[in-house]
């Protein structure tokens, strides 16, 4: 059996690795600097994702696995694909990151990075997602649904904003939290 520790608290990510090694073992990392450097968003999240390998490599525990996972995903602002868009700090920053998606597309980007025999890989994808327009009562709803919690851009596609999100390009995973390519090669 091989030990897995995917360094990440998100439950998506967990929810899509679990379902190919039922026995990951799921913890994230503390005190990672997540402030994006200057430069375009797939160089910012691969940054941070480099980051977070790092930190992972500083961990006492970190040698009693066979492979280490680490991700960061983040959003292109529609109007500039230089600025990226985050993780909200509140309910209202929350509502402002939907209100500025609402109607339109955007990409998003993960970067995933696999310790495997010692060596980090690094992956980055990313998927273009369009939203509907929302109305101020989705919104709300929305936001007193807490699902905007630690998500990229405020919303969780596979939450309730399920039904206002598609994807028009790229696939599921990236828009959840893992590198399509990250994915593909942890189930070969």
């Amino acid at each position: 059996m091989v030990d897995i520790w995917l360094a990440s608290k998100s439950p998506r990510r967990q929810q899509i690795l679990r379902e190919i090694f039922p026995n990951i073992f799921c913890q994230g990392i503390e005190g990672v600097d997540e402030k994006p450097p200057t430069g375009e968003v797939d160089y910012q999240v691969l940054e941070i994702c480099k980051s977070k390998a790092i930190a992972a490599d500083l961990e006492p525990h970190v040698d009693d696995y066979d492979i280490v996972i680490v991700c960061d995903t983040m959003l292109s602002d529609p109007d500039d694909l230089m600025l990226s868009i985050g993780k909200p700090k509140d309910k209202i920053e929350a509502a402002m990151m939907l209100h500025r998606l609402s109607g339109r597309r955007h990409q998003v980007w993960s970067a995933t990075g696999i310790k495997k025999a010692g060596q980090w890989k690094f992956y980055c994808d990313y998927s273009i997602v369009e939203i509907s327009p929302l109305s101020d009562d989705v919104l709300v709803e929305l936001i007193l649904s807490n699902s905007w919690e630690g998500k990229a851009g405020g919303y969780d596609l596979a939450g309730p904003m399920g039904q206002w999100a598609k994807i028009i390009d790229g696939s599921e995973s990236t828009v959840l939290g893992i590198a399509f390519q990250a994915l593909v090669d942890l189930q070969q």
